[in-house]
């Protein structure tokens, strides 16, 4: 009896570790020196290490169908204003190629931002509503990104599959009342992909915002994403329609950290390593631990 009791403890108890593990998913594009990418890998070609520890990988999936929740966030402040209209018609031509081809699951929501965030329209698979809430954008005022990103991060948190934030702005930053470190955080914490696109309002370095372009950039390769710097209309509808490749080429890795040592700090830096030498993988740079120690 007392041998039962002890088999039917130590269950109990591992039955309550699986559950307290959370189980870590990495969406990872692999490109070759050319910078094409490559989807048709095996798992035996990844390496992911946790806090520099080996893991076992749980998941492994080409081509990832998980579907996508794409949070569009347009840049309506007052240095953004003259290139409105054909932002608009290049997110136009990208919600068609998203509902066009992947999982029927897809869904896309539209922000506005300038000192204001405003919700144009919620997560749905309609794209002509969200074609149309555009028409309720207004342009003009300061330019509170980071609040933007913080709050839009917050909309992404425990939606189903694969998590993305598309930014078209100028990198400028003016109004917000959330830091840099804040909009980083939340978009890490919902495990979101960022790609920025900069439409760049002048050449000249001088009169550019270099350091909040900078930004961006930082807080795309944090989160496995990549930033774009279009200077003419048809090279912005190409950054839609490269996102959107990227997004179709995905690898879906995931994991249970095992093996991490007890002083791990609560962000977990996460890195894939290919076995051929000649191949990079893109991915998010770490996690946040939710589970309490």
């Amino acid at each position: 009896m007392k041998y039962a009791l002890l088999l039917l403890s130590l269950a109990t108890a591992s039955a309550q570790f699986s559950t307290d593990v959370r189980m870590v998913r990495l969406l990872v594009n692999v490109k070759n020196p050319s910078g094409d990418l490559v989807g048709s890998l095996d798992k035996k070609e990844f390496t992911v290490y946790d806090n520099s520890i080996p893991q076992e990988i749980a998941v492994f999936e080409r081509y990832t169908t998980q579907p996508l929740s794409v949070a569009l966030m347009i840049d309506v402040s007052g240095s953004t204003v003259k290139d409105m209209a054909y932002e608009t018609g290049a997110i136009k031509k990208f919600l068609r190629q998203l509902f066009n081809e992947g999982n029927e699951r897809d869904s896309a929501a539209l922000f506005s931002f300038n000192y204001d965030v405003t919700e144009l329209h919620d997560f749905t698979r309609r794209q002509q509503q969200l074609i149309d809430s555009m028409r309720f954008a207004r342009g003009g005022g300061g330019t509170s990104l980071y609040d933007a990103i913080h709050l839009v991060s917050g909309r992404l948190q425990g939606r189903d599959g694969r998590h993305v934030l598309v930014i078209v702005s100028d990198g400028g930053n003016t109004t917000s009342t959330r830091k840099y470190d804040e909009a980083l955080v939340a978009a890490q914490r919902a495990d979101a992909i960022v790609y920025p696109i900069v439409v760049v309002p002048i050449t000249n370095d001088a009169g550019r915002n270099l350091g909040g372009e900078h930004a961006l950039q930082t807080l795309s390769a944090s989160t496995g994403g990549r930033s774009f710097f279009p200077d003419a209309s048809e090279r912005l509808d190409q950054a839609f329609a490269d996102i959107l490749t990227d997004l179709r080429a995905q690898y879906l890795i995931a994991y249970y950290p095992r093996n991490l040592p007890k002083d791990a700090p609560r962000f977990h830096p996460v890195r894939v390593e290919m076995h051929r030498p000649d191949l990079r993988a893109f991915t998010r740079t770490g996690y946040y631990e939710e589970v309490s120690r």
